[in-house]
C-alpha cells in the first residue's frame, strides 16, 4: 500500500518487541494517537481517511499493534489488554509526547479506555469508535470461547484468508453499509489483504489474543463497565447504527456510566466506522478534538 497515509514512519523496541509508529502533521501541533482495531486491521487501514484530515491541525502519530503492520515478528508473546496498555505508555515515552489525543477503534477503543482509565494525566480527550471490552456477556458466549481457545483453528483461518482474496473482498462488500460503492473501496481490500499475507507468512492466528483472552465460558474477562465511573478524561462514544458487533444497549450502558461523556451515532454505518462512513466519522472527531 506504500506510505500514502502518513509523511513519516520509525521502528521501536517497545515492551521487548518491535512496534513501528507512523507520524503525520507539524511536529509541535497538538497531539493525537490513533490505535486501530483487530484482525486484518493495521494503522493505515482505519486511518486512512481519519489521519491526513487530522493532520492539518494535529500532530498525528498511530501505531501497528503488535503482530500487524510491520509490527513482526512477535513469537508467543501474549499480546493482551495490559501489555497493549504498556506499548501505549512507551510509545508515549519515547516520543516525548506528556500528554495526549486518543482515538481508537474497536479493540483500539478497548486499548484506549483502559488506558485513559489507568493513566488519565496522559490523555486530554479520548474518542471511543464501535468500543470493545465492554458488557458482560455476548451472544453464543460458551460457543465463541470455545472456538476462540482453538489455535490450530485460528492459524488455519488466516492461512485460508491468505489464500482467498475473494473472500475477503466478499466480506468487505458485505461488510460495509455502502459495499463497493465505499469510498476507497479497492484500497481497503488491498490493505487487508496484504494483511492477511503477513499473518499467513508468519504464521499467525486470524484473531487477537486480545480478543481470545476478552472471553471466558459464561462472561467476558475484559469489561470496563464497572470503571467507567472513575474516568477522569472527556471522552466521546461513536456506534453506527447497524453495527452487529458493538451492541447498541452496551454504549447506552457505558455513556450513562462515564461522567461527562458525549455519544454520537452514525447513521447507516456498521462496525468499521472510519471506512464505512468517513466524512462523518471525521467530523464527529474534529469537533470533540478542538471543541
Amino acid at each position: 500500500m506504500g506510505h500514502i497515509v502518513y509523511s513519516e514512519f520509525s521502528d521501536h523496541r517497545l515492551a521487548s518487541g518491535p512496534v513501528r509508529i507512523y507520524a503525520a502533521g507539524a511536529a509541535h501541533a497538538p497531539a493525537v494517537l490513533l490505535l486501530h482495531g483487530a484482525m486484518l486491521d493495521w494503522a493505515e487501514l482505519s486511518w486512512m481517511h481519519l489521519a491526513p484530515v487530522l493532520a492539518q491541525t494535529h500532530r498525528v502519530y498511530a501505531l501497528d499493534f503488535p503482530r500487524h503492520g510491520a509490527s513482526r515478528p512477535w513469537g508467543d508473546t501474549l499480546v493482551d489488554q495490559a501489555l497493549l496498555e504498556r506499548i501505549v505508555h512507551e510509545a508515549l515515552n519515547v516520543l516525548a509526547v506528556g500528554k495526549v489525543h486518543l482515538v481508537g477503534l474497536s479493540m483500539g477503543a478497548g486499548v484506549a479506555m483502559g488506558y485513559a482509565l489507568h493513566h488519565p494525566e496522559r490523555v486530554h480527550r479520548a474518542v471511543l469508535a464501535a468500543p470493545a471490552g465492554i458488557g458482560a456477556k455476548r451472544k453464543a458466549q460458551l460457543l465463541t470461547w470455545a472456538f476462540t481457545r482453538i489455535a490450530p483453528v485460528q492459524r488455519w483461518n488466516a492461512r485460508y484468508l491468505a489464500k482467498k482474496p475473494e473472500l475477503i473482498r466478499d466480506t468487505l462488500r458485505k461488510g460495509l453499509s455502502q459495499g463497493e460503492a465505499t469510498p476507497a473501496f479497492e484500497a481497503i481490500v488491498l490493505a487487508c489483504q496484504q494483511e492477511a499475507e503477513r499473518q499467513a507468512r508468519h504464521g499467525e492466528k486470524a484473531l487477537d489474543d486480545w480478543q481470545i483472552e476478552a472471553f471466558e465460558p459464561f462472561s467476558m474477562q475484559l469489561d470496563f463497565l464497572p470503571e467507567l465511573p472513575d474516568m477522569r478524561v472527556p471522552t466521546l462514544w461513536l456506534r453506527g447504527s447497524d453495527d452487529p458487533m458493538v451492541y447498541a444497549d452496551d454504549v447506552a450502558e457505558a455513556v450513562r456510566r462515564t461522567p461527562g461523556a458525549q455519544f454520537i451515532g452514525i447513521e447507516r454505518a456498521r462496525h468499521l466506522l472510519p471506512l464505512d462512513q468517513p466524512e462523518a466519522f471525521n467530523r464527529a472527531v474534529q469537533a470533540f478534538l478542538v471543541d
